[in-house]
């Protein structure tokens, strides 16, 4: 009876990236269902419920001047220091380059560009929407409000929503939102929750930012996480477009063809320069390929690529010629008379 070696955790990630990129089999791709329907639909609603209420200086515009004047960074001054390094996470720029290296990576992997165009997607969504809030809305924030008690609005500031807020919602949020699995976007959901609800907070406690600010960032970076779905084709169309002028560069640049794969990827096949050489045996893409192992699931026994041996084919390796004979046979050569 064959026993197989238990693999530890770290043998199956070496196992992994040994293996050559390919790409799924099948990609979770998000739907615009029911569901995620009403939780637009809320999220806009409260959205909308907080702007009304800064704009008409209710009780929440109260709320924010009682914290301002609390000052959070002067009652607990000791973790001053670790939250000017943690507001970080919500910065547009270090973050959208760690979350763009690791998708890269991901798409490099699989064989697909859709995790780099949905996150670009994202924060082109988050650019124009929370960047023309912040423009059409002009609240001014509390280290320069001037007069106490209002609303601060339309005075030429850029702080309403929270940029770190919604960027921390979306950055983090796209990892949960391109999970693999529905346990790894769980636990990734709530990893992003927790970064982008701490991000906002420590915006407060900085003074920074009013507390009606982070709650709309928290709404409007949701908001594009919801409607991502609603994208999906358009990513999809622009996606096939690149493969298409990826495969018509490389057929210019190093005389090429591309060939039918599936899941809407060329494969490309080099051509034979010299039309006299016999082309060799290929492998059929498509159906007649047997079915791979998916990357998320654990290898059998694994041995890296020095240590694979060569398939060598049978026969002789010498060229056929016309004075050659099989071998174990009777050479019909005349023999010279004497």
């Amino acid at each position: 009876m064959r026993t197989e070696p238990n693999l530890t955790r770290l043998d199956r990630v070496f196992a992994r990236l040994d293996r050559e990129p390919e790409r799924p089999t099948h990609l979770d791709v998000p739907r615009m269902s029911r569901h995620r329907v009403v939780l637009f639909s809320a999220t806009l609603a409260f959205y909308l419920a907080i702007v009304v209420a800064v704009l008409t200086t209710s009780w929440l515009v109260r709320f924010d001047w009682q914290v301002m004047f609390f000052r959070p960074y002067q009652q607990w001054p000791e973790i001053h220091a670790f939250l000017d390094y943690w507001v970080v996470l919500g910065q547009r720029g270090p973050t959208a380059v760690m979350v763009a290296a690791w998708l890269g990576w991901r798409s490099w992997r699989q064989h697909t560009l859709r995790p780099l165009l949905t996150f670009g997607t994202a924060l082109l969504l988050l650019n124009v929407t929370v960047g023309a809030a912040k423009l059409g809305m002009g609240r001014l924030g509390p280290h320069y409000a001037t007069t106490i008690g209002s609303n601060e609005m339309g005075l030429g500031g850029d702080i309403f929503p929270s940029g770190h807020t919604a960027n921390a919602v979306v950055t983090w949020g796209i990892l949960a939102y391109l999970a693999s699995t529905p346990r790894t976007r769980r636990y990734l959901s709530a990893l992003s929750a927790v970064v982008s609800l701490s991000v906002g907070l420590t915006t407060v406690y900085l003074g920074t930012h009013w507390i009606s600010d982070v709650f709309l960032g928290w709404a409007a970076g949701l908001l594009i996480l919801l409607a991502l779905p609603w994208f999906e084709p358009l990513i999809t169309r622009v996606e096939t477009m690149l493969f298409t002028l990826r495969d018509a560069w490389r057929a210019r640049r190093f005389g090429i063809a591309p060939a039918q794969a599936p899941a809407g990827v060329s494969a490309m096949i080099p051509q034979r320069a010299a039309l006299d050489e016999e082309p060799p045996l290929r492998e059929t893409i498509g159906a007649a390929r047997s079915a791979r192992t998916p990357a998320y699931l654990a290898p059998g026994p694994h041995t890296a690529r020095s240590e694979r041996t060569p398939v060598t084919p049978a026969g002789s390796r010498r060229p056929p010629g016309a004075d050659r004979v099989p071998r174990g046979t009777t050479s019909a050569r005349p023999v010279a008379g004497g």
